[in-house]
C-alpha cells in the first residue's frame, strides 16, 4: 500500500509519469485516484481515506492503491492536462458539469458495466446527471443536496402560520415579514456566488432551462426566466429581499439570516442548517422541501468516479470503483463528510435529524444543465441579473442581453 499523498501539479504529474498504471516494479496493478476534500476535517479525511486503502488491499491483494488528496483550487485545469497528457490518475471524482467535455474529447471510458449489477438500487437521478448520450461516465459516490431552511420564530412573530412551500406563498408572505423589518428571502446576488443556489432553483421551478435540448442555445430568457427574474424584483420591491442583496454572498455564519433580518434561504446545505442552528438555535431552525412552482427542484449533483481513457489497468480501477461505491463505503462516507448516499440500500450511521429531512429533497435533486459550457455561460448571466436587483435593468433587458452574450459565446467554440 503506497500512502496517502496531498500534492501539487507538477509532484502529482512526476508520480505519475513515473508510475501511473503501471506495475511500479512488482506483479500488482497499480491504480491511483484523486480525491478531493470532500471530508471537510482533514484529519478525518486522511483517516477515512487510509482506511479505504487499507480494507480494499486486504480484499485485493494483487492491486496496489494510490489515493491522492487533491485540493480543489485548480482542479478543471489540472484533470484536463492529466487526461491531455495520459499521466495524472487513473480514477477521479468529477461532477456532472465537467464530464460533458471530457466526453466529447474521448479522454474518459463509460463505466455501464460498473455501476450495471446494482443499477436498481442508485438513486435514478445520480445516474442520469452522469450520463452523456446515453453512455455512463461516472460511477456515483455520493449525492449532495439543498434545500430551504428557514427561521420558524420569524414567521411565527409575523402571523404566517407555515414557512412557504410555493414560489406563490413566498410572494404573498414577503409583505407581512417586510412589516416586521424582516427581508422573507436571504437572496445572495453576488455574482461570484453560483447561480445553481440563486437564481437558477426558481428558473427550473417555473419549468425553465438553461440551454435549448439540442444545446446549441440559450433557453433562459424565455417566459420562465422572466418570471423567475421578476419574482426576485417583486419581492425586492415588497421590502422581501435584503438591502445588499445585489452584492450579497451566502455566507450563513456572520449573515443576515443568523442574525435574524431575512427568513429563509432557498438553497441551503445541510453544512449551513447547522450554522443557523449554532446562531439561532436549532429548535428555530426549519428544513423544507424546494419551493414549487411548475414543479419542485432542488440543486444536488453526485459525485462521480471517472475512469481516465489512457487507464492500463481498467479491470482493477473498474474493481476499485465498485468498492467504494458499496453500500458499507457509501455509508461511511456519507456519515464523515455530511453528503448523502447515491444508493436507496445505504444506513448513514448515526444520521442527525437535520440530514434526514435534506434526504426528503434527494428526489428532486437536479445537477444543473450538463452542458460543456455551462460555468461560462453562468459566468455571462449573473452580472445581468445584479444589474436588474440593482435597479439598472428590467427583468427582460437582463436577460435578454445575458442571452445575447451567451449565444456569441456558444457560436464561437471558445
Amino acid at each position: 500500500m503506497k500512502k496517502i499523498t496531498a500534492v501539487g501539479v507538477a509532484a502529482a504529474l512526476s508520480v505519475a509519469a513515473a508510475g501511473c498504471g503501471s506495475d511500479s516494479g512488482s506483479d500488482k496493478s497499480a491504480v491511483t485516484l484523486w480525491m478531493y476534500p470532500v471530508i471537510s476535517d482533514q484529519a478525518k479525511s486522511q483517516e477515512f481515506w487510509a482506511k479505504v486503502e487499507k480494507d480494499f488491499e486486504t480484499k485485493n491483494p494483487t492491486v496496489d492503491v494510490t489515493i491522492d488528496q487533491q485540493p480543489w483550487e485548480g482542479r478543471q485545469e489540472k484533470v484536463t492536462t492529466a487526461l491531455v497528457s495520459k499521466k495524472g490518475f487513473d480514477l477521479v471524482v468529477l461532477g456532472p458539469d465537467q464530464i460533458p467535455q471530457y466526453a466529447q474529447q474521448g479522454t474518459i471510458e463509460p463505466v455501464d458495466d460498473v455501476v450495471a449489477p446494482a443499477k436498481a438500487a442508485y438513486l435514478p437521478n445520480s445516474l442520469t446527471a452522469l450520463t452523456v448520450d446515453g453512455k455512463l461516465y461516472g460511477v456515483p459516490i455520493y449525492q449532495t443536496i439543498t434545500a430551504p431552511i428557514y427561521n420558524k420564530k420569524l414567521f411565527a412573530d409575523a402571523g404566517v402560520d407555515k414557512a412557504p412551500e410555493t414560489l406563490a406563498e413566498l410572494k404573498a408572505a414577503a409583505p407581512k415579514l417586510a412589516a416586521d423589518k424582516v427581508a422573507i428571502l436571504d437572496y445572495p446576488g453576488k455574482p461570484e456566488v453560483s447561480l445553481n443556489q440563486s437564481f437558477y432553483p426558481f428558473l427550473w421551478a417555473n419549468g425553465g432551462t438553461v440551454f435549448t435540448p439540442d444545446g446549441k442555445g440559450v433557453a433562459f430568457n424565455g417566459p420562465e426566466g422572466v418570471a423567475s427574474l421578476q419574482l426576485l424584483l417583486d419581492l425586492q420591491a415588497a421590502g422581501g429581499l435584503p438591502e445588499n442583496a445585489p452584492s450579497k454572498g451566502n455566507d450563513i455564519e456572520g449573515g443576515a439570516l443568523a442574525a435574524g433580518k431575512t427568513a429563509m434561504y432557498h438553497a441551503a446545505t445541510a453544512l449551513q442548517a447547522d450554522q443557523l442552528g449554532a446562531a439561532i438555535g436549532a429548535e428555530n431552525v426549519g428544513i423544507g422541501l424546494p419551493l414549487e412552482g411548475a414543479k419542485r427542484v432542488a440543486f444536488g449533483i453526485p459525485g462521480g468516479l471517472v475512469l481516465a481513457k489512457h487507464t492500463e489497468n481498467k479491470d482493477a480501477a473498474k474493481k476499485f470503483a465498485t468498492f467504494l461505491a458499496s453500500p458499507e463505503v457509501a455509508g461511511e462516507l456519507a456519515k464523515v463528510s455530511g453528503f448523502f448516499p447515491a444508493r436507496t440500500d445505504v444506513t448513514v450511521p448515526d444520521q442527525s435529524a437535520a440530514a434526514k429531512e435534506f434526504a426528503k429533497s434527494l428526489p428532486y435533486a437536479f445537477p444543473g444543465d450538463t452542458h460543456p459550457k455551462a460555468r461560462q455561460v453562468m459566468g455571462l448571466i449573473a452580472p445581468h441579473i445584479q444589474a436588474a436587483l440593482l435597479g439598472k435593468e428590467d427583468a427582460k433587458t437582463a436577460l435578454d442581453a445575458a442571452a445575447k452574450e451567451a449565444t456569441t459565446l456558444l457560436g464561437s467554440g471558445g
